[in-house]
């Protein structure tokens, strides 16, 4: 589904030129849920930006169903933080959802089921005919999932979508995604800060070094399905990846084994 190779993106201006991203190596398969996660200024943002057409990297290329992105897709959706300047607060919310479909040209009466049945997967049935600021943050932001999903993209990019509400609110949105996902197999490259977040969604978690960013490691998530926010957090496997993780962001190696614990280099051939 998506193909970065090489990707590297500068920076210039009158101070001089900053390297944001370097050499970035990646695949994402269709159906996949893969998290990038790294330390503050590592080139998360300009990344995703790349692979959504919206600024032309230095050198590399971003492929997303084997076509070369020089410009905006029309096979994706972008899920933005800020919530807040997302959603034109003139319209409502249906009509922020039913927008996009404007581009493919779709007629004003099927442009309205289509958004109404998005906010409905939502947990937003019956607030179409609001407006974006009569709604909470966390309201606000399952709007913008649902103009996603009416969408019907082949790839959805999240950047940092949960970081501006609260920790409940945030929980219930991890949810979301993951019902979405489930329920359209959309494949989705979700930007976030958040390390247990990314391990409690991810099927996989990319870790970038910092500033230029380049990938340090790619962490396969194996935990039970379906995930849950107490029992999945909790689970052995989470609290290994997750600690892992954040050594890696932080730049840390691995504690060393407990004696008794290690390999013992005594021990003799091992039976295959």
């Amino acid at each position: 589904m998506l193909e970065i190779a090489g990707l590297t993106h500068t920076y210039r201006g009158a101070r001089g030129a900053h390297t944001a991203v370097q050499s970035i190596d990646l695949t994402v398969a269709a159906g996949e849920l893969v998290c990038i996660v790294g330390p503050s200024g590592c080139g998360k943002s300009t990344l995703l930006r790349s692979i959504a057409g919206l600024i032309r990297p230095t050198a590399g290329r971003v492929l997303i169903q084997g076509v070369q992105v020089d410009r905006t897709p029309d096979n994706l959706a972008v899920v933005f933080q800020d919530y807040s300047r997302s959603l034109f607060p003139w319209m409502t919310v249906a009509e922020n959802v039913s927008l996009p479909l404007r581009r493919r040209s779709v007629k004003r009466a099927a442009r309205r089921r289509v958004a109404l049945a998005a906010l409905e997967q939502v947990g937003l049935a019956g607030v179409g005919g609001k407006y974006p600021w009569e709604l909470s943050g966390g309201m606000q932001q399952r709007a913008a999932i649902a103009r996603a999903i009416a969408y019907r993209p082949a790839l959805m990019l999240m950047d940092e979508p949960f970081g501006s509400v609260d920790a409940q609110t945030r929980e219930d949105l991890e949810d979301l995604v993951l019902d979405v996902r489930r329920a359209h197999g959309v494949t989705i490259l979700l930007i976030t800060h958040d390390i247990d977040e990314s391990v409690y969604v991810g099927d996989r978690v990319v870790v970038l070094s910092k500033s230029p960013g380049t990938v340090v490691a790619d962490l396969r998530v194996e935990l039970p399905e379906p995930r849950e926010q107490i029992a999945t957090r909790e689970h052995p496997e989470f609290v290994r990846l997750r600690a892992e993780a954040g050594r890696l962001v932080r730049g840390r190696s691995a504690p060393p084994e407990p004696a008794g614990q290690g390999r013992r280099a005594s021990a003799g051939p091992q039976t295959p």
